[in-house]
């Protein structure tokens, strides 16, 4: 990740959860509650279960990845008393730092843990009130996603989320149907025609969707 796909993932994270509450930065909300949870489901769509044959749902264990980077951004957010600019710097601090995390007295070498492990590390910190930037980028390269897929998936998902707010989702006016396809299949669409590493990529997808709203 670099710092300027950091910054733009903070500040529509920012953006949305103003929209829901705009005291939300010291609301008090569990973000880490959120992805221990996260962190549970994600364990589940691998598959942990000894006593059982089970398949791996890869797309959707990475699914729950990008749910938890919503939920660490938001905390991180926090941790920097809404400072944006704050909240980048650690996170790149973070990414940055060793790949070594202690939880409970024992070091813990990320290189050497297979994905169930990293999910219970994820979920360990997060009851302890930690976010690990660099754990989750380890689990996310152990499923087979880079930094450039997680901020695609995250941006996208976001721009969506941002534009059903205001176009009256919550008061139940938005039309999600856009002729004969949901608008999650037209985001899709949108974005195989732009370029993600463009810094102006969410913007480009807000305009995308603007015009193509505008025609139903």
């Amino acid at each position: 990740m670099n710092p300027a796909q950091a910054a733009t993932m903070l500040k529509l994270q920012d953006h949305l959860n103003s929209m829901i509450n705009p005291a939300w930065v010291t609301s008090g909300s569990r973000f880490l509650r959120a992805a221990f949870v996260e962190s549970a489901e994600a364990l589940e769509h691998h598959g942990w279960k000894w006593w059982k044959k089970q398949t791996i749902d890869l797309p959707q264990v990475q699914m729950e990845l990008v749910d938890i980077l919503h939920f660490y951004l938001s905390h991180t957010i926090v941790q920097a008393g809404g400072s944006i600019e704050g909240a980048a710097a650690e996170l790149m601090r973070d990414l940055a730092g060793p790949g070594t995390v202690t939880l409970d007295g024992a070091a813990r070498e990320l290189a050497t843990l297979d994905v169930p492990e990293l999910l219970e590390l994820i979920g360990g910190l997060a009851v302890c009130g930690r976010a690990s930037f660099k754990v989750l980028e380890r689990t996310m390269t152990a499923c087979e996603m880079g930094w450039n897929d997680a901020y695609t998936q995250y941006v996208s998902k976001n721009v969506l989320n941002l534009f059903r707010q205001r176009h009256g989702y919550k008061e139940g006016t938005y039309i999600k149907i856009w002729n004969g396809e949901e608008d999650n299949v037209v985001l899709a669409r949108l974005m195989s025609a732009l370029d993600p590493a463009q810094a102006d990529f969410a913007d480009q997808l807000q305009d995308q969707l603007e015009q193509a709203y505008a025609k139903l």
